[in-house]
């Protein structure tokens, strides 16, 4: 990647073309990979080679992913890697813009439905996995009664120790410690809402 930092995404294009079901699934994918080709992604999701390369191609006209270094013999074989750590949707780039805001709940439904679905996959699969991962998996709420400054501040903690987990992870994998380690996803939502 050539920015370790997160990317903020402010014009309406790029939210639009990362808004799209099939380009959410193959950022998250390839974010997981750290590189992969288009026909590796397109076994991931079940879709064909050519219209994962049209939309990796539409992902990367936006900065959102970006041509990696090759890492086989064939030439004509692209490959990719996300040109960030994430990316973040701030709603004070939003207040201006309708456009924007629209334009960001449509994304936020995206990802949403997408992150329900995986954690309804793993209700489903949950018998699959070993008694260590089916304990070691959570799910929480939490209704505590929060100011808007704290619930800032418990996001900004809380993304500061999944990143230290997510960094200390990779850095096991570059080293080769790759025994037990599987794919996690951390679904996180604070909001206020009135009963």
């Amino acid at each position: 990647m050539t920015s370790p930092e997160h990317r903020r995404i402010t014009d309406l294009g790029t939210l639009k073309a990362i808004s799209h079901p099939l380009r959410m699934r193959l950022y998250r994918a390839l974010f997981v990979a750290r590189t992969a080709t288009a026909s590796q992604l397109a076994d991931q999701v079940d879709e064909a080679v050519s219209l994962v390369s049209y939309h990796l191609r539409k992902l990367a006209e936006h900065g959102l992913i970006e041509e990696a270094e090759s890492r086989s013999t064939d030439a004509r074989e692209r490959w990719w890697q996300p040109s960030s750590y994430g990316f973040g949707i701030h709603d004070e780039d939003l207040r201006d813009s309708p456009e924007l805001a629209a334009a960001s709940a449509a994304f936020g439904r995206t990802v949403d439905e997408q992150r329900t679905g995986m954690y309804s996959r793993f209700l489903d699969e949950r018998h699959t996995w070993s008694d260590t991962w089916r304990s070691a998996s959570l799910s929480a709420e939490w209704l505590p009664r929060l100011t808007a400054a704290e619930l800032t501040a418990l996001g900004a903690e809380l993304e500061a120790v999944l990143r230290k987990y997510d960094q200390q992870a990779r850095a096991a994998e570059a080293a080769g410690d790759n025994e037990g380690r599987e794919n996690v996803a951390i679904h996180l939502n604070g909001f206020p809402y009135r009963t």
